[in-house]
């Protein structure tokens, strides 16, 4: 069964990086601009094994519950840990032993929960900010994340924090708002918040967006890394 899955897991890759490598050649970008994050979630360790073999190095979880003792039962590979989910403070000290990169920072109570975990942990956790492009001034939006007009001030919140690094923006293409449906101007204008932020912190230009729909717009766009979960691991059956 698992040479199946292996199979299985490398034909999916290989169709992947076909699209990430065309989408690439499209905008006119390296092929090396890109950096593929794998999603896990719901998905066992024994998936995540294989995708290592097949020379996967970043996945992505968005659930501390589901991640911590998969991460734990990986801890001999050589990947970086992506937190991808909404962030409970009451999680924060879990996450902050695993995950490499948060990218779902939206609010300076989550920056100082980190902070104080990070320290404690004697890690550097990289940071990404998660802007909702569905979200007015001093909203959240649905799906997690903080408003553009939000996203300077929490940007110096984390570079002036002890034990985090700045690294960037993360969005998901929003359901509603102006950019529903819309997901190339969806990832353009994190471009521009981007654009925006490294005047300030030079050094956080990594941007997060895209998934298995829609990567090839994310890469159009100028995106540095995609998460794509379905288009590798398939579509997980529904429980019940």
């Amino acid at each position: 069964m698992t040479d199946v899955r292996r199979t299985q897991l490398a034909d999916n890759l290989a169709r992947v990086e076909e699209r990430i490598a065309d989408a690439c050649a499209t905008a006119g970008r390296p092929r090396d601009d890109v950096n593929l994050i794998v999603v896990t979630k719901t998905y066992p360790a024994s998936d995540v094994r294989l995708l290592a073999e097949l020379g996967v190095r970043q996945v992505a979880e968005n659930r501390d519950q589901d991640a911590a003792p998969k991460a734990a039962e990986c801890a001999d590979l050589p990947l970086t840990w992506h937190f991808v989910g909404q962030l409970q403070t009451n999680k924060v000290r879990s996450v902050a032993r695993y995950a490499g990169i948060i990218q779902s920072i939206d609010r300076a109570r989550l920056v100082t929960a980190l902070s104080k975990e990070a320290v404690r942990a004697e890690r550097e956790l990289g940071c990404l900010i998660q802007v909702a492009l569905d979200a007015e001034s001093g909203e959240q939006g649905s799906r997690g994340g903080v408003a553009p007009d939000g996203v300077a001030a929490l940007a110096d919140a984390i570079a002036g924090a002890q034990g985090l690094r700045l690294d960037g923006v993360m969005t998901v293409a929003p359901l509603s708002g102006p950019y529903a449906g819309r997901q190339l101007a969806a990832f353009e204008r994190l471009m521009e918040i981007s654009t925006d932020l490294r005047v300030n912190h030079p050094a956080a230009n990594m941007v997060s967006a895209g998934m298995s729909a829609d990567l090839e717009d994310a890469v159009q766009a100028g995106a540095t890394h995609v998460r794509v979960g379905t288009a590798v691991l398939g579509v997980r059956p529904r429980l019940g």
